[in-house]
């Protein structure tokens, strides 16, 4: 895989096969064509806390940069970025912007951001973006950006269901070959917050503690696992 420059590092987990669609199936096709160089260059992805757009993002660069081709992520809420975070990243064949409303009502990065738009453009790369609001609803105050944003597909991501969220936790611990049994699965969901994100990451913590304990994950297990960790659920 090409190394890729970025100010965090991507989640082990980020990745397309780890991503339960549920009702975003459309949106799953899209971001898949589009990291493939497919559709069209631009795409907006939208949608409330927990509905994956983070890990869309990462799985698509990931993906992206198993061809001969140079990708950049930055998160937007990263700490300590400032407008000059956007320069030249147009050299970058395939560039994605988490939390695009972060950077909403600051003048400078809004300008940043219209000026890379237009560069990217210009050089025939492809761009990425995810926000908590559609493009009419960021709280921009240069319109030329807002109608940039809008420019390309729009696709509104929405939370997986309960039987979505158990299914995800079901199959991601497979695929790690662990033997989830179903009162460990029910007591999981009962605790933890139905965020794909935060299963992940528990059942990443639960996979470690099943090797270094050299335990099968049971119930009895994953018990120990949130006494240790108190914030889980």
């Amino acid at each position: 895989m090409q190394q890729i420059p970025l100010p965090v590092e991507l989640r082990p987990e980020a990745d397309f096969a780890e991503y339960l669609a549920g009702p975003n199936g459309e949106a799953l096709t899209a971001i898949i064509d589009w990291a493939g160089g497919r559709r069209d260059p631009f795409l907006y992805l939208f949608g409330p806390s927990g509905t994956g757009k983070t890990h869309l993002l990462q799985a698509a660069c990931r993906s992206a940069a198993r061809t001969p081709r140079s990708v950049f992520y930055l998160p937007l809420a990263h700490p300590g970025l400032d407008a000059s975070a956007l320069d030249d990243l147009e050299q970058a064949a395939i560039v994605a912007l988490d939390d695009v409303h972060r950077i909403a009502g600051n003048p400078i990065w809004e300008r940043a951001l219209f000026d890379l738009y237009n560069r990217l453009f210009e050089a025939g790369r492809r761009l990425l973006v995810s926000a908590d609001t559609p493009p009419v609803g960021l709280p921009l105050n240069l319109p030329d950006l807002r109608s940039r944003l809008a420019s390309g597909p729009t696709y509104r991501l929405q939370p997986l269901t309960e039987a979505d969220c158990r299914h995800l936790l079901q199959l991601s611990a497979a695929r790690r070959g662990l033997d989830l049994p179903g009162d460990a699965v029910d007591y999981i969901m009962n605790r933890c917050p139905r965020d794909p994100r935060a299963l992940l990451e528990l059942l990443a913590a639960l996979d470690q503690t099943s090797l270094s304990y050299k335990r099968r994950p049971t119930l009895a297990l994953v018990r120990s696992l949130f006494r240790r960790s108190p914030h889980r659920g």
